[in-house]
């Protein structure tokens, strides 16, 4: 068994979100074929979708990448398993460089220890947890618009390239034979 054909039975199948009780009533939106299809364009706009909301969105992540897959007709398990892009052990980097990416966009210096260390201290008037969020806020969401754009997009690229190259080459077998 190939490491695809594992991967595809760990994922539920349509009936079996549908008989779940908690999400019975998304079933005349899950219905439409496309959506379980594993076509080289659904399931490469499937991953596209899961990785954009996966590196943008830190909540909320899994419904808006299936909702967002149900709307453009992707391979909703694709886009669901893709989000788990960012977990406990890739947010941190993921984050950090996007932060330190968005500073370089935004022009933004990055907030030195002192001047981090001046404004959390309790007696400064301005140590507020807003002020210490958006100090980071700007550049973080740059940072992290621009990656998530652009893996998206370079996901996309892959798996369809991919996807084309595997083909072929099983059409090239098939002649040989």
């Amino acid at each position: 068994m190939t490491l695809f054909n594992r991967l595809r039975a760990l994922i539920p199948t349509r009936e079996k979100i549908q008989a779940n009780p908690w999400l019975a009533w998304l079933g005349p939106w899950l219905n439409h074929p496309k959506l379980w299809h594993w076509s080289r364009r659904g399931v490469a706009l499937g991953v596209a979708l899961g990785v954009f909301f996966g590196l943008l969105i830190p909540l909320a992540q899994i419904p808006l990448s299936a909702a967002t897959a149900v709307f453009l007709r992707a391979n909703v398990p694709a886009a669901v398993a893709s989000t788990l892009i960012t977990n406990p052990i890739t947010f941190g980097p993921i984050y950090y460089g996007a932060y330190h990416l968005g500073a370089w966009v935004t022009g933004n210096e990055m907030p030195t220890d002192r001047a981090i260390h001046d404004s959390t201290r309790k007696d400064a008037p301005d140590a507020s947890l807003w002020q210490r969020i958006t100090t980071l806020g700007k550049p973080l969401l740059v940072g992290l618009g621009i990656t998530a754009v652009l893996m998206g997009l370079f996901t996309y690229g892959i798996i369809t390239l991919v996807w084309r190259w595997r083909t072929l080459a099983k059409r090239r077998k098939r002649r040989r034979l």
